[in-house]
């Protein structure tokens, strides 16, 4: 992406204080554009916020996670993908977990919106249909932006534009995506999730065994733990923050965590996919189905 692409909106975003939500479909260039907004105002001699919710593919912390990266100078911005907190989602598509996706995306902005001078939020690129409205709805309810930039090649961000002026009369900036992108395949977006998880979790994660009452949520009585095999979770502190990635596995009633995260690991939190840890493939899980049968 050129420099001079959205020199309009750029220059706009550098004068502002508070929140700007970037918002689009997949291969709009909204992480390029979060971070030409990053390096404009870290060059202005201001601090940011980056705030990665693009849960598919993200650039600060592991793939199923939300992650913040406090940015202070120019040089920060050589290493986005070592978080300064990060909290779990579960999953890398917001169906049946936009509640832990806001609330994780809430949480960060409230954490450090005092703390700089902007914070930029990068959303997924699920914009359509009943999951993408809700989401950035209350996205845009619980943070509060002074601008919201839409990124759209036809009309398709039309609907999501309209209700958050109409509900929250947000200014909204609509911008074109670059000519010159270059979407990715089904295929490549496949491998390049599972080199994301395979980063985080690593080729030989340490193995830790775990009891069944360290889990969130809290597992029934009788649970039958062999269906835990495979299952994401997040590795917590004891103060509700998100250390990173795990995946459960089961033999013989005994069950455990491979993780890179076992020394301050305190609790787990189920997410909603499984990952085969020899190809680092992903499938979606039902939580409720996992937990209840239902």
């Amino acid at each position: 992406m050129e420099s001079d692409e959205f020199a309009g909106v750029r220059e706009t975003v550098l004068g502002l204080s508070g929140v700007v939500m970037v918002m689009g479909d997949a291969d709009t260039g909204k992480t390029s554009l979060c971070k030409q907004f990053a390096e404009d105002v870290l060059a202005d001699g201001r601090s940011v916020a980056y705030i990665d919710a693009d849960v598919a593919a993200s650039t600060v912390g592991p793939a199923a996670c939300v992650g913040l990266k406090i940015l202070r100078s120019p040089e920060d911005l050589a290493d986005l993908s070592t978080p300064s907190e990060l909290r779990f989602v579960g999953s890398t598509e917001p169906n049946g977990v936009v509640l832990p996706h806001v609330v994780a995306v809430a949480a960060l902005v409230s954490s450090v919106r005092d703390q700089v001078d902007l914070v930029i939020l990068d959303t997924t690129s699920v914009v359509s249909g009943v999951v993408g409205q809700t989401l950035k709805y209350h996205l845009a309810e619980l943070t509060n932006p002074v601008l919201v930039v839409a990124l759209q090649h036809g009309n398709e961000m039309d609907p999501i534009i309209s209700m958050l002026r109409r509900f929250f009369s947000l200014r909204v900036a609509e911008a074109r995506p670059p000519s010159n992108l270059m979407p990715m395949s089904p295929v490549e977006r496949t491998q390049s999730r599972a080199a994301a998880f395979r980063n985080d979790l690593g080729g030989s994660p340490p193995r830790w065994r775990v009891q069944t009452t360290v889990f969130a949520p809290t597992l029934p009585a009788g649970f039958d733990v062999s269906r835990l095999d495979g299952m994401l979770v997040g590795v917590q502190d004891d103060h509700g923050h998100c250390l990173g990635l795990g995946v459960l596995e089961h033999a013989d009633g005994v069950v455990k965590v491979a993780t890179t995260h076992g020394d301050a690991m305190r609790g787990l939190r189920l997410g909603s996919i499984r990952v085969d840890l020899g190809t680092f493939a992903t499938s979606r899980v039902r939580l409720r189905e996992l937990i209840f049968g239902v």
